[in-house]
Formats: structure tokens, sequence, C-alpha cells
């Protein structure tokens, strides 16, 4: 039975892959366990209308990002254009910069079949939308993991961006450290019920610097094994979370609550 005390935010999903019927009720369902935000990222240009568009139609609900996911092939400078002069267009809402960062998967995928894989124009783009996350001063959501990571904190120490969000964060322990001086919050997933680098991670960070996150509609094992990923599921990870802390569910609730509010109002 859901304890009517805890709140929570998803921080990370891709609502706009869900089809309507599903959004709308994720969403109801999601507000009566006590999930009552989330934060919708984007993955492209008519990703971030769909996603402007949610937020629209639940305005109490949905936090939105807008950006342009690595894990892709990169946008035609004439898509570049259009994606910064619409996000730029919307700067009276509220929104954060996102899902944005460098395609580490994509990467490894290329170089373990032996393709030739250029970074530097996901370097470059990454570096755009920093500075715009600092000129229009948002919260940027990350895609950057193991040592792309360190690429990541090195352009947001450039342009002294520290509302920073690594979302689904893996990484060596001298990155963690830099991000934990930094101030930089990550995310975790359901994954933390079963994966031990994961919990490692939560033991290593702090809880003042943690949030929940889904991922949705990116499915999940073990106990979420052949369901449909759903914001209730940030409900397992704060419990996750708050016995690998050694505190009550009730107060890491708390805790991860008001982090997500305060980096993403």
């Amino acid at each position: 039975m859901h304890d009517n005390s805890i709140r929570a935010i998803d921080a990370h999903i891709h609502l706009d892959q869900y089809t309507p019927e599903a959004q709308q009720k994720l969403l109801s369902e999601a507000a009566a366990a006590g999930v009552g935000q989330v934060v919708a990222v984007s993955m492209r240009y008519d990703s971030c209308q769909a996603t402007h568009a949610l937020a629209k139609a639940y305005p109490d609900q949905v936090i939105p990002a807008y950006g342009f996911h690595p894990e892709q092939s990169l946008p035609s400078a004439e898509d570049e254009a259009l994606l910064f002069q619409w996000i730029r267009a919307h700067t009276d809402e509220r929104f954060a910069i996102g899902e944005v960062g460098l395609p580490y998967y994509n990467r490894q995928e290329a170089e373990a079949s032996g393709q030739p894989f250029a970074l530097e124009g996901y370097i470059a783009l990454l570096d755009r939308f920093v500075e715009l996350a600092r000129e229009l001063d948002r919260p940027i959501v990350l895609h950057a993991v193991y040592e792309d990571a360190d690429i990541a904190c090195d352009l947001l120490e450039k342009h002294r961006v520290t509302r920073a969000h690594f979302h689904w964060f893996k990484g060596a322990p001298h990155t963690v450290e830099r991000m934990i001086r930094n101030g930089y919050f990550i995310s975790i997933t359901p994954d933390v019920l079963y994966e031990s680098e994961i919990q490692d991670l939560v033991r290593a960070y702090p809880i003042e610097q943690l949030m929940v996150e889904t991922d949705g509609p990116w499915p999940f094992e073990g106990l979420f094994e052949g369901q449909q990923t759903h914001p209730k599921m940030v409900l397992d990870v704060i419990k996750a979370i708050a016995d690998l802390k050694s505190i009550s569910t009730a107060e890491a609730a708390s805790i991860l609550y008001n982090n997500t509010v305060t980096l993403y109002t």
C-alpha cells in the first residue's frame, strides 16, 4: 500500500514516446501514487514540439526539457539553427535544456565493428547547449557516461554552469568525485534494485545531489521484467536508496523530492 506522505518526481522520462492514451493514464496513476510531476525530455526538434504540447496539456505535472539526444546522427546546420531558434522563442516559459550529451553507446558500437566515429561534432553541439543553458540560466540534462562525462564536465566548467543533471550516470571514481565537488546532480533508475554498479554509486554520492528517474519507456529487468515503464517505479527506487543510505524511506523521499524541486524551479 502506498504511503500517502511520500511525494516524488520522475526526473527523466521520454513522455512523448508513449501513446496519448498511455500518457494520460501514466500521469493520472502517477499523481494518485504520489509522483506528482515528471521531467519530460526531448530527442530532437519534433520531439521538443511534442514535449511542449504535453507541458501545455498537463502544466501542473510536466516539466519540459528541450534538446537533441546524442545517440543519433548529428542534425544538419539548418536543423540545428531551427532548434536553437525554437528554444530561444520559448524563454518566457519554464523548461530545462535536455536531453543533450555525447554518443557513448553509438560510438562503442561503431568502434566494436571497426567503423570510424567522429566525436568532434557532438562535442561542438554539446558546447553550444551548455552555453545556451548558461545564457538562459536553465538546468541542463546530460546523457554523458564513463569517459564522456569528463568531457561534459570540462564544458560545464568552461561555461561556469553548475545546474547540471547527469541522468542514469555511470563513471570512474575520479569523475564521481569531480561531479560531487562541482555540485552536479545524478538521477537513479530502477536498475538500482539489481545492478551492483549503481548501488555502489548511490553509496558514494551524497543524497543531497541525488534524484530518481525511470527513463521510460526504456524497459527494466528484475522486479519490473515485462512491465511498461511507469513513473510509479521511482517509489521503489526511493526505497532502494533509503536502504543503501540507511535512512527511512520517508526521509529519503523528502530529500530526493526537494533536490528535484530545487534544481528544476
